[in-house]
């Protein structure tokens, strides 16, 4: 069998994100029958069924949904080899450190006024993202590193140095009745009817069951929650964003978070292991009352 072209896997992956030929066309900007022809060849190639269809739109089978998974990461691995060799050639380029909109701001900052002392440190760029979004960045090369937390981000198939632990609060409008509480459980912030925990998107896109609404971006969370709409439970450092409209509470019994520099083992660049050695050099610095230094 012929090798799989990378065209072929963005025509399939237009076509599985969008559920639909006619959008998945549009956003490729070509026509649907040359699409439904392309994706019917793959299928006879493979030798299995990739999409059930109906005048609807389209749904993965098991076999797609492998293919989904594995189309993605060989196109984030050939824009990855892109970008990174363009930008091995530009001796001057910045840094890219990815990181999620509001999460970790001191640690960042003081990583920020750290790397700006050092007389021949590499610039360093910020590319500040959603929920979830910095392993994506760092597989397709958009990013040289990281920030992270476990146990929530997909950190497979990385290099990562812990940085510090922290526990977890909740975000709950100021106007309700918990936000005068000192301290809060897990139970209490999964049995309030009022205010129902927002639903972030898994990997693969979908949202897991619950009567929270479904968010992908924290300034939607933010403005719901402010008005009453939700709540939710995240790093204490994270609070950073938060509206005056909002009450921070600890949730005393929710697990630990622990924030982690991560990039990708086959990177051998000395600016990406000066970085590094800078951030794990923050550990037992104070980074405010909700962090502990992780170990070594």
């Amino acid at each position: 069998m012929d090798d799989l072209e990378t065209r072929e896997l963005r025509y399939f992956v237009a076509v599985a994100e969008e559920t639909h030929f006619g959008r998945a066309a549009g956003r490729l900007g070509i026509a649907q029958p040359p699409l439904s022809r392309a994706i019917r060849r793959l299928e006879r190639r493979l030798g299995v069924q990739l999409l059930d269809r109906d005048r609807r739109g389209v749904a993965l089978t098991d076999a797609g949904r492998v293919l989904l998974r594995e189309a993605r990461a060989a196109l984030d691995a050939v824009a990855a080899a892109e970008r990174r060799t363009r930008r091995a050639g530009d001796p001057k380029r910045p840094l890219v450190l990815a990181t999620k909109a509001g999460a970790s701001h001191e640690l960042l900052q003081r990583l920020l006024d750290e790397l700006a002392s050092e007389p021949d440190g590499a610039p360093i760029e910020i590319l500040l993202c959603e929920v979830g979004e910095q392993a994506r960045l760092l597989r397709n090369g958009r990013a040289d590193v990281a920030l992270m937390h476990r146990p929530f981000d997909d950190l497979a198939g990385f290099d990562t140095e812990d940085l510090f632990v922290e526990g977890q609060v909740a975000i709950l409008p100021a106007v309700h009745p918990l936000a005068s509480r000192e301290q809060l459980t897990l139970a209490d912030v999964r049995n309030v009817p009022d205010l129902p925990i927002a639903r972030w998107p898994r990997l693969d896109g979908s949202y897991p069951d619950g009567p929270g609404p479904e968010v992908h971006t924290q300034s939607q969370l933010a403005q719901l929650v402010a008005l009453g709409r939700t709540l939710l439970v995240i790093p204490a450092s994270s609070r950073a964003w938060q509206w005056p409209e909002h009450v921070a509470v600890p949730v005393v019994d929710a697990p630990d978070v622990t924030t982690v520099i991560a990039w990708p083992p086959s990177s051998h660049s000395q600016a990406v292991a000066s970085l590094v050695r800078s951030a794990a050099g923050l550990r037992g610095s104070a980074l405010g009352p909700w962090a502990e230094s992780a170990s070594p």
